[in-house]
């Protein structure tokens, strides 16, 4: 029986790398909940969970686990197991092909997205003689990467972007008005954020010129990180990534003061838990995706070159310590997102929409003709280019206050108000009689002339 042509070193490889990945981004996924909650007690002055080993009640695994509680690591497993015995409830009125099909629809496509991303660097496969068969295959140069295609960047947009479609379809099936206005946001602000995303990734394909993510941590090998020399457009990629996994400041979608739950209200059980699982995962593919892009992916210092993280380094060792530095940063960024989303408070739809059109866009645009403008004069060193992003800022930073401001959102003067006091003709505050005049609460009288 003749081998199978398509069976070469570079599919097993990507075959192997994403049976590894997925297990691994679905066990980052509960871990990142666990990183929440501890985070977030950090930043509460709580404890968090502490006590959940993993005997998860049982005698004979009390018998084993019980006096170790692993820091509370268990918390995410009975989690899970939670989700799977809780009942499946579908309400009535709903669509029940769509109501079923939305989570799957929204979790398939964060588990595609990784597939690009080059875990591992290059790999020397060796020769392997199947017996049985009496297949050879034969030794080559492979890329530990899921899917080693040359439109690596544009694959991840575009599958990156079909998450939307499970949110609109799950929120609309719902038959539920709080759903189905989720559903709504989430669909307006994705079409609002992926502008200043594509621009910002043509930005890095104008200097890096490749579509290939290893090629891109190629030139950032020679001429240094990203970061350091694009830092607008890293800065921006950053909020549009939050933007695009719905995470505080921008989770308007499923806002419970506002909407209960958003677009997942109706759901329960494990349907319920695949909408978190896609927003974990999602998290994870766009950290490593910006580690990749913006932080020289699997090297771990810019200009220093580190024995196993050298592009010349093919062995097993060296894949597995380019795979740790990758994945590291990634759960770095990972624990950054959660610290945003419980340091920031969250933005009104209004806000999100309004920073979206007339910041992050046109914003976007200005550093993609800057850089292009550099590029056709030569001027691509880090030291110029980082010079033109400082110029962009402060270019911002003067024009910011000659923009129009919308009035519909402005403060309304209360009597009494440090920040914000009626006035009188002079545009002095005005003393009107009966209010409030000093901020002390120990002996705040009103105006009536007595202390």
């Amino acid at each position: 029986m003749p081998k199978p042509e398509f069976l070469t070193a570079q599919f097993i490889t990507s075959a192997i790398t994403i049976f590894i990945v997925v297990h691994v981004l679905l066990g980052l996924a509960g871990i990142s909940i666990y990183l929440e909650r501890k985070i977030s007690a950090y930043i509460q002055d709580r404890i968090g969970p502490n006590r959940t080993g993993f005997d998860l009640g049982l005698p004979l695994l009390k018998a084993l686990f019980g006096k170790f509680k692993f820091f509370g690591l268990g918390q995410s497993l009975a989690d899970g197991i939670k989700m799977f015995l809780k009942e499946d409830f579908t309400p009535r009125g709903v669509d029940k092909v769509l109501f079923m099909l939305a989570p799957g629809i929204v979790v398939v496509p964060a588990l595609m997205g990784f597939a690009i991303i080059p875990w591992g660097g290059a790999l020397e496969f060796p020769r392997v003689v199947i017996p049985v068969l009496n297949w050879v295959i034969e030794p080559a140069l492979v890329q530990v990467v899921g899917a080693n295609i040359n439109i690596g960047i544009i694959f991840l947009l575009a599958v990156a972007s079909l998450g939307i479609y499970g949110i609109a379809l799950g929120s609309w099936a719902s038959n539920n008005k709080y759903s189905f206005l989720g559903g709504l946001r989430a669909s307006s602000q994705m079409l609002s954020y992926e502008i200043p995303l594509g621009l910002c990734i043509i930005t890095v394909l104008l200097v890096t010129g490749t579509l290939l993510p290893a090629g891109i941590i190629n030139w950032q090998i020679e001429n240094g990180w990203l970061i350091l020399s694009q830092p607008v457009a890293g800065v921006l990629l950053f909020i549009c990534m939050l933007a695009e996994c719905n995470r505080a400041p921008f989770d308007n979608a499923e806002c419970e003061g506002e909407l209960v739950g958003g677009y997942h209200t109706e759901y329960s059980s494990m349907r319920f838990g695949l909408f978190f699982l896609a927003e974990y995962t999602h998290m994870a593919t766009n950290a490593a995706f910006f580690a990749v892009i913006f932080l020289g992916g699997w090297t771990l210092i810019p200009f220093v070159s580190v024995p196993l993280l050298r592009a010349e380094d093919v062995g097993i060792f060296a894949v597995l310590a380019k795979f740790a530095v990758l994945f590291g940063k990634a759960v770095l960024l990972v624990c950054f997102m959660i610290v945003i989303r419980w340091t920031l408070p969250r933005l009104r739809y209004d806000q999100v929409m309004q920073m979206g059109w007339q910041a992050m866009i046109p914003l976007s645009i200005f550093v993609v003709i800057v850089n292009a403008i550099m590029i056709f004069y030569g001027q691509t060193s880090l030291l110029a280019m980082l010079a033109a992003n400082v110029a962009i800022v402060l270019i911002m930073l003067a024009v910011q206050p000659l923009l129009p401001r919308g009035t519909s959102n402005r403060k309304l003067r209360l009597a009494g108000s440090r920040f914000s006091p009626l006035t009188d003709e002079t545009g002095r505050a005005a003393m009107l009689p009966g209010y409030v005049t000093e901020d002390d609460p120990a002996n705040i009288m009103p105006t009536t002339g007595v202390r």
